[in-house]
């Protein structure tokens, strides 16, 4: 009765979906030449190129951020079994595009299909998977139901649910308890993420693995981003917001230019968690009288500028390695349900957020018990925070160091998960 009444209110939910999907389809880079595989089709050549990954295991990512991790899980599964083959999926193209780019040679990169029953067997049909990997919190209930129904096992890695989710997926209990007893294994990041799963549904196969994001490394030689070509020639200190959301910018550009009264070498970089976004950044800029460019529309500014408005996509890591301090976004302006604070903290870079994390509350306070995050209750606390770190080298670097310290003394989630995930083959 359940999945008769979710397909039965699917295509209506669906139409309040299409807005988004097609704005995003617009509007976000990315890779799209494959982007009907969203809807099933298959092009020929494709369904002959994927031939060579049948028994594949099936590896679902959603955007940017899953897809890098997930990258990370198989590559390392790669080194431990040779022979294995995956397909890795993801919802967003900026996500298939980073995917495309990083993949091994034993991995294929597919768009995850939406969740009309008619279009995941499709899928299913192509892929014929031997196992079935979700990443985090992306449940389909078709693909997981049909995928069971072909006896294909099935698990979610570096799960979570933040209080507030969980709130959700107790009201629905009725639908969300049996759906997650469908899963092979879930596989969380924490203790409170297993009580949080179980509350939904007791009889859950959960696992407490830790969380993968941990096990990440920096990527090895990284790009030097050329922001001499926006900044002008001159030695800097680098200020840089990465994963902002409504809101922030406008915090950090006005602390940025009382900042700028103190430190006339300071210079600011904005990386918005959402590129199509830059638009709306750019008339706030100009609204403060800021003098800026936007990467997406500008390899070189004449004359220099004071900010750099970073609204592209994959070049993350590029910027948090040339950085002296990182504002961590979704965390200021109203927002507290953060972002992952792991990414600078492997370059030790020190790290300004906000108090309250709520997705991210265990990493969090990994840091803050390391010493190796500053955190600022509100928004007018900001610009004195951050003039008391560029004041000071020594303070700064040092909190960098111990973050960084702190997160790779929390490695080991990846070799725990393959082997979970092994134990569905054969010997």
């Amino acid at each position: 009765m359940l999945r008769f009444l979710y397909n039965l209110f699917l295509p209506l939910g669906f139409l309040f979906f299409i807005p988004g999907l097609l704005y995003k389809y617009r509007y976000r880079g990315g890779w799209k030449n494959t982007f009907g595989e969203r809807f099933g089709k298959f092009l020929p050549e494709r369904i002959e190129e994927l031939k060579a990954f049948k028994g594949a295991v099936w590896v679902h990512a959603v955007s940017v951020g899953e897809t890098v991790v997930a990258l990370s899980l198989l590559k390392k599964w790669t080194l431990l079994h040779p022979e294995m083959k995956f397909v890795i999926s993801t919802t967003t193209t900026t996500g298939q595009e980073l995917a495309r780019k990083q993949c091994l040679e034993n991995t294929a990169v597919i768009f995850c299909p939406i969740d009309f029953k008619w279009i995941v067997r499709k899928t299913l049909n192509v892929i014929s998977p031997s196992q079935l990997v979700i990443f985090e919190t992306e449940i389909w209930p078709n693909l997981v139901w049909e995928s069971k129904k072909r006896r294909i096992p099935v698990s979610i890695v570096n799960g979570r649910m933040s209080d507030h989710s969980s709130k959700g997926y107790r009201r629905f209990k009725m639908f969300f308890g049996p759906l997650l007893r469908c899963f092979d294994k879930i596989m969380v990041q924490t203790q409170a993420d297993a009580d949080r799963y179980l509350s939904v549904s007791p009889d859950a196969q959960v696992i407490v693995c830790g969380n993968l994001k941990f096990d990440q490394a920096p990527p090895e030689n990284i790009p030097d981003p050329g922001v001499e070509n926006y900044f002008g020639p001159g030695k800097f200190s680098f200020l840089l917001a990465v994963s902002t959301h409504p809101g922030e910018e406008r915090v950090v550009a006005e602390s940025f230019i009382q900042l700028k009264k103190v430190f006339p070498e300071l210079r600011l970089v904005i990386v918005p968690r959402h590129a199509e976004r830059g638009q709306e950044i750019g008339d706030m800029l100009s609204e403060l009288n800021l003098s800026f460019v936007r990467r997406s529309l500008a390899e070189k500014a004449e004359p220099p500028v004071d900010v750099l408005l970073a609204d592209t996509t994959g070049e993350m890591f590029k910027f948090i390695n040339i950085a002296d301090l990182v504002i961590m976004g979704k965390s200021l302006a109203g927002h507290d349900e953060g972002h992952n604070l792991i990414e600078p903290a492997l370059l030790d870079k020190p790290i300004v957020t906000g108090s309250t994390l709520r997705n991210f509350r265990f990493i969090l306070n990994v840091l803050k018990d390391a010493d190796g995050v500053v955190t600022v209750d509100d928004d007018s606390q900001l610009t004195g925070t951050l003039q008391k770190l560029l004041s000071d080298d020594s303070l700064r670097l040092g909190i960098g160091k111990r973050g960084g310290d702190a997160i790779r003394q929390h490695a080991g989630a990846t070799e725990t998960t393959i082997h979970h995930l092994s134990a569905f083959f054969p010997r």
